[in-house]
């Protein structure tokens, strides 16, 4: 069933596979376009660069007006970040406009990461930290950095793998889009 909002989900999706932000990419669920899987690498010359950080963004029937739950699914230390991966970012909250795509969020995202709000912590740690020990900071985010490496072939990548292992691939080679993420001049493919 078409609804307004899966068709401006799939405008968005259709957008971010023609024209994606560097660094960033992103699909609906292979079963249900209103859940979606992203991925941000790190900005260059920032602490979390190089990174490969996984996200999960869930949309209701009433996005555009409403914005969607976006949460990271990859561990994250960062001044705005919940322990639980939920992201404390006004454009989410109290300042959501319906002209804000995916491709929108995922960049205030991945713009986040290097532009904290230390005054509106979500991880009173890392709020402290940034201020006060910025190099205590950068060391912390290094290792969740690293931890984002390892968190590519997590068990949810395993289940996948072996799924699609199963699965005749003569039958369906198209049956999930390719997450490319380009950065700079480089392309990584990341399966979703």
């Amino acid at each position: 069933m078409s609804t307004p909002c899966r068709r401006r989900l799939m405008r968005d999706f259709k957008k971010l596979q023609d024209d994606p932000p560097p660094g960033i990419s992103g699909a609906p669920c292979e079963s249900n376009i209103m859940i979606w899987e992203a991925v941000i690498i790190g900005p260059p010359d920032t602490p979390f660069e190089d990174g490969t950080f996984k996200l999960k963004l869930e949309f209701t029937e009433e996005y555009p007006n409403k914005p969607p739950v976006v949460k990271f699914i990859s561990k994250m230390f960062h001044p705005n970040i919940y322990n639980d991966g939920s992201i404390c970012l006004d454009i989410l909250q109290n300042r959501w406009s319906p002209t804000y795509d995916v491709s929108a969020v995922l960049t205030s995202v991945q713009s986040l990461l290097d532009e904290p709000n230390p005054n509106s912590p979500a991880n009173a740690v890392a709020a402290d930290m940034y201020q006060a020990n910025r190099r205590e900071y950068e060391r912390r985010v290094h290792e969740t950095v690293e931890l984002s490496w390892e968190d590519i072939g997590g068990d949810d990548d395993e289940d996948a793998i072996d799924e699609e292992k199963d699965a005749d691939p003569e039958a369906n080679p198209d049956s999930r889009p390719s997450m490319e993420v380009s950065r700079n001049s480089e392309t990584r493919t990341q399966s979703s």
